[in-house]
């Protein structure tokens, strides 16, 4: 009877645990269908003592985490229940012969309408880490974000210590203001938008803020464990650095590919990016509590948010039933570094190398088919008539790749490239090198003025690509994070200057260069990628800085199909979104 009540309990705890918590339950399995229901809906949401209506899903900000496995396929049926349009971005999910899924507005499909719904469908290959998902049209992933956790396949483990828990620190940015109309009035005026009011962890702005002692987010944890804190920067417009006060943290992933494992009290994440890290908690109860903070790195000479988001990480006290945290206990703070730090930038970004293990290979191109090199930065446009202009000398602030300030078109361009209408709505000339060569880390030239269209780079099927990407000092050197959707790429070289194309490729990393979705174009530098166009579709690329994005820092690469059936496209879902 006892052994048949102890089964029966069993049973009941198994029960309330997938009650609870389906995603980790179903977790438990490998290479399943998992489905997701994401309504778009508007929540007042209060943050340092404003109310507002924001854009969520399912009531929730930030959103609900996607919990998967590596070889899992994910339905997310998206509803649209507010008056913007949608569409929602996978971020850094390579979507192979899955670009249907991939999410940018006129790039891949057409917005989500009022009162309409679109099913993203896609299978997780050959990745396992974090990602994360948020919405890709105007500036409304400043309130849809949020985790995507990949876990490996089951038997496969951890390159590293197993965690004791897994935890997503999701750095975000707060407006008191509604971001779309901070940015159309910013496009109408031609100036820079208004910064954030406050960064976030997991949507809480912590006690450095008026009116947030409240809203701080707390990591209650057990002495002598490891976890592992699945970090992402969803921040609109900011590189972050992140510290705990007196602990260090082993970086052990970043985008979704494991890294060789190195440990800092530091790290910097840029937009777009994440970063695994193993948290080594005290061996014995600390008696104090620990701030983490994270504050922004700045390169560029316009405003930016110069605040500081606070967590609490607090040591259960094994003498006591509750967490440590109290009014007597010491709270220690971190030092992070200055604003402008960029020493510790590139010092940080050098020690980041893929694993490069037989078991998780760097694939490295070794050879070339196609070189490009791009410049990126700011310029200006002129202002429209009858209107005064807040850009430099009355003009408005654009930004260009090539001098080319990509022009969103009114048709998906892959529904165009799919049905053969592309005429009409893109060129297939993108310059593949700048049309007007300068010293582009030098004294800038007089005429700051881009060009505008909607311009893509054809690339045939498994065409090996090196793309260097040049800063400039037009309007101020800056640090763009890049994007690249529908691709890893391996980051082969970086440095500061003009790229020097006999002797910089001669120190390039061919062997375990770190490979990530998004990399930091260094301020006043380059960065030297690589990368195989595998992948049949069209391919956004962009910086992540929304700002920039807004003003044109973007352009696409379609990949033409390959001869075999696994090569090709497939056509595009029945619900497809139509312009």
């Amino acid at each position: 009877m006892a052994a048949a009540a102890a089964a029966l309990a069993l049973l009941f705890k198994a029960l309330i645990f997938i009650v609870l918590y389906p995603e980790l339950a179903q977790a438990q399995q490998t290479g399943i269908t998992r489905h997701y229901k994401f309504d778009i809906v508007m929540a007042n949401v209060t943050r340092l003592c404003h109310t507002k209506s924001i854009a969520t899903v399912n009531g929730k900000f930030p959103g609900p985490p996607i919990v998967a496995r590596e070889g899992d396929r994910l339905v997310i049926k998206v509803v649209n229940h507010i008056q913007s349009n949608i569409t929602l971005h996978w971020h850094g999910i390579r979507q192979l012969r899955s670009g249907w899924a991939d999410g940018p507005a006129y790039i891949t499909q057409c917005p989500i309408r009022t009162g309409q719904s679109y099913v993203y469908n896609y299978t997780i290959v050959g990745q396992r880490g974090t990602l994360w998902w948020h919405a890709h049209i105007s500036w409304l992933r400043s309130t849809l974000y949020g985790p995507i956790i990949i876990l490996p396949t089951l038997g496969i483990p951890y390159p590293f210590t197993k965690p004791y828990k897994q935890v997503p620190i999701v750095f975000g940015e707060w407006f008191n203001s509604d971001t779309e109309a901070i940015i159309n009035q910013a496009l109408q005026t031609g100036g820079g938008p208004n910064v954030s009011d406050a960064y976030t962890i997991n949507g809480l702005p912590g006690p450095l803020y008026n009116c947030s002692a409240k809203d701080t987010f707390k990591l209650n944890v057990k002495p002598g464990k490891v976890y592992l804190l699945r970090i992402i920067n969803s921040a609109l417009n900011d590189e972050l650095f992140f510290s705990i006060a007196n602990h260090s943290l082993t970086t052990v992933d970043v985008d979704a590919v494991y890294v060789k494992p190195f440990t800092t009290d530091t790290i910097l994440i840029g937009p777009g990016q994440t970063t695994n890290v193993l948290l080594q908690t005290k061996p014995e109860f600390p008696s104090a509590t620990f701030l983490m903070l994270a504050r922004p790195y700045a390169t560029g000479l316009g405003t930016f948010d110069n605040s500081t988001v606070a967590g609490i990480l607090e040591y259960k006290n094994p003498d006591k039933s509750q967490a440590s945290f109290n009014k007597k206990l010491p709270l220690l703070k971190p030092t992070l570094p200055s604003l402008n730090d960029t020493s510790f930038a590139t010092n940080f970004t050098n020690k980041l190398r893929s694993l490069a293990s037989s078991q998780f290979p760097a694939n490295v191109p070794q050879k070339v088919d196609k070189n490009f090199f791009f410049t990126v930065g700011l310029g200006t446009s002129p202002c429209d008539k009858n209107q005064t202009c807040q850009g430099p000398n009355g003009t408005k602030f654009s930004a260009s790749i090539n001098n080319v300030s990509f022009v969103m078109p009114t048709i998906a361009l892959l529904q165009a490239h799919f049905t053969g209408q592309s005429k009409a709505v893109y060129s297939p000339y993108f310059p593949i090198i700048p049309l007007h060569q300068f010293n582009y880390t030098g004294t800038p030239p007089n005429n700051t003025m881009v060009s505008n269209g909607t311009k893509v780079v054809v690339l045939p099927f498994n065409t090996s690509v090196e793309l260097v990407m040049q800063d400039t000092s037009i309007l101020g050197a800056e640090s763009h994070p890049l994007h690249l959707h529908g691709f890893n790429f391996f980051v082969v070289g970086q440095g500061f200057g003009n790229y020097d194309p006999v002797n910089d490729p001669k120190k390039y990393n061919l062997v375990d260069p770190v490979e990530r979705n998004t990399v930091g174009i260094p301020v006043g530098g380059w960065v030297a990628i690589r990368f195989l166009a595998d992948n049949p579709g069209v391919w956004f690329m962009h910086c992540h800085l929304e700002v920039h994005t807004s003003w044109g820092l973007k352009m696409a690469w379609l990949v033409l199909d390959g001869s075999l059936p696994n090569q090709k496209l497939p056509p595009p879902p029945s619900d497809l979104p139509q312009c």
